[in-house]
């Protein structure tokens, strides 16, 4: 089987399976398998796989067909101009996270040694790209889940922070102790439980659901964050929470004290909002 005949029967398998995109994903899944670039790909399409690079490409696709996430089945995803491992351990870094790196660069940059928090760190994706791009930095990255940890640590080392991050397993704010921090995020789940039935299936059958709901209606672990979060940051410091669809205005209510100096909600680049935006007096 060659190139050609591979792209065109695995799209063939992929689209009965319901897959979006079948021709674009299983270009993606041949390279993955030849582990050769698309420009590989078309430049020889007369290439005939070997025995190794037909099972593996096989298998491959008959995981997409069983809509398993592409980037559990390649190992990574591309989260702000970075690529990260990713396995069903963690949630797969989506575009509107970036939001979140985008502001505590801006946020943390030309400060003294800044140090952060990272809620909920899953991958690592948002710590990690912070530190890649603010000198100086240091970082606590939490997650309840250890084997979360094990792939942040990962991230981490490939990414040479290892030294700048601190992994600790922890249940929100229950192993940080009472260090002040400039700077705390969080991209914590938020979806509402009964919202997860009709998720696509690579997402409610694959992805993990802890790192999706909180079981509820998607704002309690929110609402610890956003409570816990005062009394470790530094004065002036800034708290930056992602949250779910029509959430925003539940949140702000909840959250309404004097001791903030200011609240606000970032809208994402569907005009969704979606970062929750608290500054510390």
């Amino acid at each position: 089987m060659n190139i050609a005949d591979a792209k065109s029967t695995g799209a063939n398998r992929l689209a009965e399976s319901g897959v979006p995109e079948p021709v674009r994903e299983a270009s993606l899944i041949l390279a993955f398998a030849l582990g050769k670039d698309a420009a590989f790909l078309y430049a020889h399409p007369e290439y005939e796989l070997n025995v190794d690079e037909t099972i593996r490409y096989g298998n491959a696709i008959e995981r997409r067909s069983a809509r398993e996430p592409l980037q559990y089945i390649v190992g990574i995803q591309e989260f702000y101009r970075h690529d990260f491992l990713v396995t069903p351990a963690v949630l797969i870094p989506r575009p509107e996270t970036e939001m979140i790196v985008s502001k505590s660069i801006e946020f943390l940059s030309g400060r003294s040694s800044p140090r952060f928090l990272d809620v909920g760190t899953g991958s690592g994706c948002i710590a990690i790209s912070i530190l890649k791009h603010v000198p100086g930095a240091s970082a606590v990255a939490v997650d309840i889940s250890a084997e979360a940890l094990k792939v942040a640590a990962k991230n981490a080392d490939t990414h040479g922070v290892n030294e700048e991050l601190e992994l600790k397993v922890s249940d929100v704010y229950s192993q940080v102790g009472n260090e002040q921090f400039d700077l705390i995020v969080s991209n914590p789940p938020y979806i509402p439980a009964e919202d997860i039935e009709g998720l696509q299936p690579e997402v409610r059958d694959h992805e993990p659901l802890g790192a999706l709901t909180d079981g509820g209606v998607g704002t309690a672990v929110i609402d610890r964050v956003i409570k816990g979060a005062f009394e470790r940051l530094t004065s002036g410091g800034l708290l930056l929470v992602e949250i779910g669809i029509g959430q925003d205005q539940t949140v702000l209510k909840a959250a309404k004290t004097e001791e903030w100096a200011s609240t606000g909600i970032e809208r994402d680049f569907q005009g969704i909002p979606r970062t929750l935006v608290f500054k510390r007096s």
